[in-house]
């Protein structure tokens, strides 16, 4: 009965916060739509912050802090994506640095006590969508139809069923890898502070570094990394 009742106190599931009316329908906001919101203003603020620093950077001065901090990351996302994508990098620099900064600060926003937003597949797949439209986008563009029916039926026409199903199963296999891995961790810190929340002082601290920052990190770099290879794969001979 006790390790019932300890059960039950361990909290991991999205919880609805306040609901409302629309057309007929009960619409809720639950505890991902907050820390999408929170994570969003953060980004926000930070980009305006970064914006307005490097607009009025004199050349002539010795930079700031907050100015060497943006730099480097601009100079980190300009290498890693041109690394993998090449010639087709700057056209995508923008939509990729984005997403590597929002499904990272997502990922560590469970350092502020909060349900990590990838922690809900409702958040990631739409992300993976995102990433299957570029894909099919550039396949069009780069190969034309002609190209994209031939890749279909490669090597043969009767592989075409099973090329279709591995492209629609691009989107629902990296948004379900890092939606897993984040919500793993979201259990585990969750058992912790449920299961053991008496002497759970200090000590999960080291745990969050686990599931929050180096798994965080490298979930993101994965999703980020997958996403450009299949994109420069689509782009084919002309991303050289």
């Amino acid at each position: 009965m006790n390790s019932v009742i300890l059960a039950a106190d361990v909290n991991f599931m999205i919880k609805g916060i306040f609901s409302y009316q629309i057309f007929g329908q009960t619409v809720w906001i639950t505890t991902t739509h907050v820390s999408l919101l929170i994570v969003l203003l953060l980004l926000a603020v930070f980009s305006i912050c970064a914006h307005h620093v490097i607009t009025k950077a004199d050349p002539y001065e010795k930079p700031g802090v907050f100015q060497n901090i943006v730099e480097l990351i601009v100079e980190m996302y300009d290498n890693m994506i041109t690394g993998c994508m090449g010639k087709s990098a700057p056209k995508f620099i923008g939509y990729i640095s984005t997403l590597f900064t929002f499904i990272l600060i997502s990922n560590f926003s469970g350092l502020l006590g909060l349900r990590p937003p990838t922690a809900d597949y409702g958040v990631t797949f739409p992300l993976g969508l995102i990433t299957f439209g570029l894909i099919f986008y550039n396949k069009i563009k780069h190969q034309g139809v002609g190209g994209f029916i031939k890749g279909l039926c490669d090597p043969w026409p009767i592989w075409a069923p099973i090329n279709v199903i591995g492209d629609i199963a691009v989107p629902v296999s990296i948004s379900l890898r890092l939606f897993a891995n984040i919500l793993s961790g979201t259990v585990m810190m969750a058992l912790v502070y449920g299961l053991l929340n008496k002497i759970a002082w200090g000590w999960p601290g080291f745990l969050h570094l686990y599931f929050d920052l180096f798994s965080g990190a490298i979930q993101t770099y994965v999703f980020c990394m997958l996403t450009m290879t299949y994109i420069a794969d689509a782009i084919g001979d002309s991303n050289a």
